[in-house]
C-alpha cells in the first residue's frame, strides 16, 4: 500500500509535538493503536519512512498523527515543522503490536503515548473507559501531551511523572514498582508499556518483580 494524502491542517499541542490532521484515503483501514510509515512527497524526502501512529479512529473522516519533533536532529520531524495545509505526505503500510485486550494500567513515556490516544478515545467514545489507569512519564509538565484532555477522561486514574520538576499533585522522578503497585487493583489485567526502549526495560524489570506474567504485558517500543 501506498497512498499520497494531503495536508488538512497543522497544530501545537506542547512546544515541540504537532497535530497533523490529513485527508484519509478510500478503504484504508487500521486497529486503534497501530501506526504506518510516513514519508513527505519532496523529492529529496521521499524515500525518509518514519514510523508514526495514527491517533485518529479507523471510521473518522480524517486521519489523524500527534507526532514529537526533534528540530536539532534536521531529520523528518524537523521537516515536518514547515509542512502546511495543501502540502502532501506519502502514507505506506500499517503495522504495530499494541491493541485494546482489556481493563488495566497504560504507562508511556513522552511520545510513546500516540497508540494510546487512539485506544483511550476508542474506549471513550464505546464509554468503555471503566477503571482503567494511564501512567504518563515526561521531564516537565509543559511536556505533557493533551493533559487537559486526559484529565477530563480520566481524572484521578491520569497519573503524571516528571523526572525534572516537582510540582504540587504531580508524581516527581521515574515510574516505579512502587507507583505501578499503588495503582493496581482489582480491575487491573493487562499493563500497555509504549515508549523509549531504556524507560520500557525498566519498567518490563519492575512489572517482573511486581510477579506480572509476560502474556499480561502489552507492549510497543519506539
Amino acid at each position: 500500500m501506498e497512498e499520497i494524502v494531503k495536508v488538512l491542517s497543522t497544530e501545537y499541542l506542547t512546544h515541540d509535538v504537532i497535530r497533523l490532521v490529513l485527508e484519509k484515503p478510500a478503504g484504508i483501514n487500521f486497529v486503534p493503536g497501530q501506526a504506518t510509515e510516513v514519508a513527505i512527497n519532496k523529492p529529496e524526502w521521499k524515500t525518509k519512512r518514519r514510523p508514526f501512529t495514527f491517533t485518529s479512529l479507523t471510521d473518522d473522516d480524517f486521519l489523524e498523527f500527534v507526532i514529537k519533533t526533534y528540530p536539532s536532529h534536521n531529520g523528518v520531524t524537523n521537516e515536518l515543522l514547515s509542512i502546511k495545509p495543501g502540502d502532501e505526505l506519502i502514507i505506506r503500510h500499517i503495522f504495530g503490536a499494541i491493541k485494546y485486550k482489556g481493563e488495566g494500567i497504560f504507562i508511556a513515556g513522552g511520545a510513546g503515548i500516540t497508540p494510546f490516544i487512539a485506544i483511550l478515545k476508542e474506549l471513550e467514545k464505546k464509554n468503555e473507559i471503566g477503571n482503567n489507569k494511564f501512567i504518563f512519564a515526561n521531564k516537565a509538565r509543559a511536556d505533557i501531551i493533551l493533559e487537559d484532555k486526559f484529565n477530563k477522561l480520566l481524572g484521578k486514574n491520569f497519573i503524571n511523572v516528571l523526572s525534572e520538576e516537582m510540582l504540587p499533585e504531580y508524581e516527581h522522578g521515574y515510574v516505579s514498582a512502587e507507583l505501578i503497585k499503588n495503582n493496581t487493583d482489582i480491575s487491573t489485567r493487562y499493563y500497555y508499556l509504549c515508549g523509549p526502549k531504556p524507560m520500557m526495560k525498566a519498567v518490563e524489570e519492575q512489572l517482573s518483580t511486581l510477579g506480572i506474567k509476560p502474556e499480561f504485558i502489552v507492549k510497543e517500543s519506539f
